[in-house]
């Protein structure tokens, strides 16, 4: 017997019935297509089905669907918008912290949190908010580099309407 839930992935609402015992990560993969949200452990200690609940990263290996109902939910797919990538898919691919990139949408979710709430953070900042994120290939210099440009470059976009704004204002 299913239950209803309707959750907005990536700003769109989806409804759907699904079994209680539905797990997130296997909604959005074979309910909804989205298949960038990847599964790794099945015991939430790798990191590679990460998603954004609320802003919020969660191991979606470990949530059910049914949790999800009436929430935001942000998946990889998300994060490029009208073919232009998103700063942390660009600053990963410049900083090579692209390895195999099994690991790479759960990693890029939690840096994007991450840069949300602490837009310029350490690396100890950075290595801790990805503690929770394997990367099977170990390249975390490289991840830690992406994360930090992709904050330089938020910081920079987002300084640029109160740079224009000041301009008109002299």
């Amino acid at each position: 017997m299913g239950q209803s839930i309707t959750v907005t992935v990536n700003g769109e609402q989806k409804s759907a019935d699904v079994e209680p015992r539905l797990l997130l990560v296997h909604f959005l993969r074979e309910k909804l297509r989205l298949t960038g949200t990847h599964i790794g452990c099945d015991t939430t200690h790798c990191g590679a089905c990460t998603v954004l609940v609320e802003g919020v990263p969660v191991k979606s290996c470990t949530m059910l669907a049914v949790q999800a109902d009436g929430q935001q939910v942000t998946t990889v797919e998300a994060l490029a918008a009208g073919g232009t990538l998103h700063p942390i898919q660009a600053a990963f691919k410049q900083e090579h912290g692209l390895q195999c990139g099994f690991c790479t949408p759960g990693m890029m979710l939690t840096s994007i949190a991450l840069l949300n709430e602490k837009p310029d953070p350490s690396d100890d900042d950075i290595r801790w908010a990805l503690s929770g994120n394997i990367c099977r290939c170990t390249g975390y210099m490289n991840i830690v580099k992406a994360v930090k440009s992709a904050g330089a470059q938020m910081r920079a976009s987002a300084a640029v309407p109160e740079a224009a704004t000041a301009a008109t204002r002299s």
